[in-house]
């Protein structure tokens, strides 16, 4: 225990004006563990109030039916009380008890166990248990409140400067679910000195086994104040190693699902991450957070649902294709197929016959090209224009038409002719594939804007049959989304989070903001990680691609899980990847374990990875692409069981073999960094091959070991 045992405000929930420094509680972490006991009989019962719920005569028919009882199963399960995850892990005792406005937050967040405003704990209390779900007892009064609530906020914000109204800030100390210590701050106490929270030290430091977990404990100051900011502004999130951007973005989700859950739950939350091994390594963050709703993709998986993605570019094919300049191409080649009239339309109704001339046809065509609407929308229209003017002559000659007339106008073979000759439809992976295989194509529509050797550069050296037969690589696969919302306007989500942005072409950026054009973003990443030939220059650029320019770009430069000693070195790369970037400051009191070993073989490798696995946590090998069957062959050689990226590691296998191109987001509590150099040449050039290298070097939470046979990259000697 860090304090002695002294328990302010101990009678808060029975005196109206508690002292708040009464008399030190004789038991105060037996009365901590009662509470907890509580808390979680408390939330037991909660759930089985839900289990016991009978639905079966209050829905008008079984699609009703179907719904509410998918809404019962996810809500017993965000109910679930997992053994290991503390229930609460801190208190606040207030000087003077909150409003009730600031009990749980937003009127849509009371949607969900709003509690009893007016129970004894709101009328008499300063005391409240922070934990990562509200948990109220049978009379409706709270025994843990929600860390999003805004009671909770002064307990990642407050501090000895600004104490917020609170006396006293209390944190936990768990081992496998139950409370073992507990430390206090008496944050009003001019007599009580500042200081570095040791639990604090401790839970970040705690040892990784396993999918990445909250930090819902841990939140820091200027980590909260992006996590609330509002549903309405996009943030642009620039952290380096260790920062911690990943998980402020998903706790952002989660507080935004909070404060605004019945607006998201209509328009949908979504997060993008750069590979299927990172998507799996941060899965189980939003659920233990009691969130179960949002979905999950990489650029790839949103964009390929037409056509799979089975090829490849180079990488100067792939950088033209990713230009934003290729959507004006696109563009061009889409609204070419839009004709001209040159012949009237001639609507033959029982003895009557309508003409529109072609010079009227060829206004009403003018005019949906000036709204610069999309194309299948104008198309559709374009019909329903031509009957309209139809209906115009018939009441001119004094007859009376309705809407009925207009629709059976707009259906009539004469009006479809005209409209597929004049607006005929387009099939965007049949366009896309013709730009990228007919160079006369191409070159009619990428006039101006691409030159000679760029067009030379995108086309297809042998032709293809039909869509089905191409092999379309995620670059065509963007191309295709491109045109697809040229043709037909795609869904807008509510709010979605990108990560490891740094790493899309322009192309892809736009793709992920055709999802938000309605919604906000949050956009995190680190300009150093760039590991692509497009990766983002600047993140005003990136947010303009996106659609959001009025985006908040905030930068976070407090290092909690990357060691002091490994990030310094790590940071020795930066002058040569990225010269503007503030480097890293580890705020960790453990300087971590950093060794540089030169080797003669892989038997050194193995023996580093073995000497790794003596201490608790998991163990990563990362190494270049190409070394990896090497290293995996010796690792079996000498008994060692090893996974790959991805896959969860347990008690029996905590190492994992990492190639270095898929290192990127993954965190270990030891790493053996194989060969340097090797990881620089993996890559087209060195400029990416070094910043590669940075991204593996910073993968380590507790200690580092560099190997190396060949010389290491002069950039760090």
């Amino acid at each position: 225990m860090s304090t002695p045992a002294h328990d302010p405000l101990a009678d808060a929930f029975s005196d109206p004006h508690p002292d708040p420094h009464p008399d030190s509680h004789p038991d105060p972490l037996s009365r901590e563990r009662s509470h907890l006991a509580e808390s979680r009989a408390a939330l037991r019962a909660m759930r089985e109030d839900v289990e016991s719920l009978d639905i079966s005569d209050v829905t008008a028919n079984w699609v009703n039916a179907e719904v509410l009882a998918r809404q019962m199963e996810e809500r017993i399960k965000a109910l679930a009380d997992l053994s290991d995850t503390p229930l609460f892990f801190g208190r606040l005792d207030y000087l003077h008890a909150p409003g009730a406005d600031q009990a749980e937050g937003a009127d849509e967040s009371k949607g969900r166990e709003a509690p009893s405003l007016q129970g004894r704990r709101w009328e008499t209390g300063g005391r409240f248990y922070i934990g990562r779900r509200h948990v109220h007892d049978h009379d409706g009064d709270p025994m843990v409140i929600d860390w999003r609530a805004p009671v909770s906020q002064p307990f990642y914000r407050a501090s000895k400067k600004d104490p917020m109204d609170v006396a006293l800030r209390r944190r936990f100390g768990y081992t496998r679910g139950d409370i073992t210590a507990y430390e206090d701050e008496h944050l009003s106490d001019p007599a009580e000195a500042a200081r570095t929270s040791k639990l604090l030290q401790q839970e970040i430091e705690r040892p990784r086994v396993g999918p990445m977990r909250d930090i819902v404990a841990t939140i820091q100051p200027e980590q909260d104040e992006i996590v609330r900011s509002g549903l309405g502004g996009t943030v642009c999130v620039q952290g380096g190693p260790g920062t911690g951007k990943t998980a402020v973005g998903l706790h952002r989700v989660a507080y935004l699902l909070y404060a605004h859950r019945e607006r998201l739950a209509r328009t949908g939350t979504l997060v993008i991450g750069p590979n299927r091994s990172f998507l799996h390594y941060i899965e189980q963050v939003l659920p233990a957070l009691g969130e179960l709703t949002v979905q999950q993709a990489t650029v790839d998986d949103l964009v390929a649902r037409d056509v799979g993605i089975r090829g490849t570019d180079d990488a100067p094919a792939a950088v033209v294709k990713g230009d934003a300049r290729m959507a004006e191409v696109l563009r061009r080649a889409v609204y070419a197929h839009v004709t001209p009239p040159t012949e009237p339309v001639v609507v033959v109704r029982g003895s009557r016959r309508w003409r529109v001339p072609a010079y009227e046809l060829a206004d009403i065509v003018q005019e949906l090209l000036d709204r610069d609407i999309r194309y299948g929308a104008a198309r559709e229209a374009l019909p329903q224009r031509i009957a309209h003017a139809v209906l115009v002559q018939m009441e001119r000659s004094g007859e009376a038409p309705d809407d009925r007339v207009q629709d059976s106008v707009a259906r009539n073979a004469a009006v479809k002719a005209a409209v597929k000759q004049v607006w005929p439809p387009v099939d965007p992976a049949k366009l896309v594939l013709r730009l990228l295989t007919d160079a006369d194509f191409l070159a009619e529509h990428a006039a101006g804007i691409l030159d000679e050797d760029e067009q030379k550069t995108i086309l297809w050296a042998k032709p293809v049959r039909s869509v089905r037969a191409a092999r379309w690589s995620a670059a065509d696969a963007v191309l295709i989304d491109e045109t697809t919302d040229l043709v037909q306007r795609t869904h807008s989500l509510g709010h979605v989070v990108l990560d490891e942005a740094q790493d899309l072409s322009p192309m892809q950026y736009r793709a992920v903001g055709r999802r938000c054009t309605t919604g906000s973003a949050t956009v995190l990443g680190d300009l150093a990680q760039g590991t692509t030939p497009w990766a983002t220059r600047s993140w005003a650029e990136a947010l303009a691609h996106l659609g959001k320019t009025d985006g908040v770009i905030e930068e976070l430069t407090a290092g909690f899980r990357v060691p002091t000693d490994v990030i310094t070195y790590a940071s020795r790369l930066l002058p040569h990847i990225a010269p503007g970037l503030t480097p890293v400051a580890s705020v960790r009191e453990n300087p971590g374990f950093f060794q540089v070993r030169t080797t003669e073989g892989t038997a050194e490798v193995v023996a580093a990875c073995e000497e790794l696995l003596g201490n608790e946590g998991s163990t990563g090998l990362i190494a270049a692409d190409a070394r990896v069957p090497e290293l995996a062959a010796a690792l079996t050689a000498a008994g060692i069981g090893h996974l790959a990226p991805g896959e969860e590691t347990t008690a029996e296998t905590r190492l994992t073999l990492v190639p270095a191109s898929l290192a990127k987001g993954l965190e270990y509590d030891y790493v053996v960094l194989d060969e340097p150099q090797a990881v620089v040449d993996g890559e087209p050039d060195e400029r990416t091959g070094l910043r590669r290298l940075y991204v593996a070097l910073t993968r380590a939470v507790s200690g580092l070991i560099v190997t190396h046979a060949a010389p290491l990259p002069p950039q760090l000697t």
